[in-house]
């Protein structure tokens, strides 16, 4: 499957939440795999974002999907890249090469 990296950032709402209930991550994480995402990783971070979650998914759309749901809470703000493993990335230049001589 497709992987995403998803960056998070908490609205004033989202840190109330969380800070009366630091368990509705949890709750939160089975719902995002209710909506077929899966979530290989998750962290929480110091800087510009609050969170950095990495999700493998079927599709962009289910993907699409997951950030609209999430963000049309009002509690966090999303901002969703696909990921390439490096052994895909690698065997695609490979492939490109091949295609084009350098």
């Amino acid at each position: 499957m497709p992987y995403y990296l998803m960056l998070t950032n908490l609205t004033d709402e989202g840190r109330r939440t969380i800070m009366k209930n630091p368990g509705r991550v949890w709750e939160v994480n089975q719902e995002v795999e209710q909506m077929g995402a899966k979530i290989i990783a998750q962290y929480a971070l110091l800087g510009q974002y609050d969170f950095v979650n990495i999700l493998d998914a079927p599709s962009n759309m289910v993907i699409a999907r997951v950030a609209s749901q999430l963000g049309s809470r009002s509690t966090i703000s999303t901002l969703t890249m696909a990921a390439i493993t490096m052994e895909d990335y690698v065997k695609e230049m490979g492939m490109a090469k091949a295609l084009k001589k350098y």
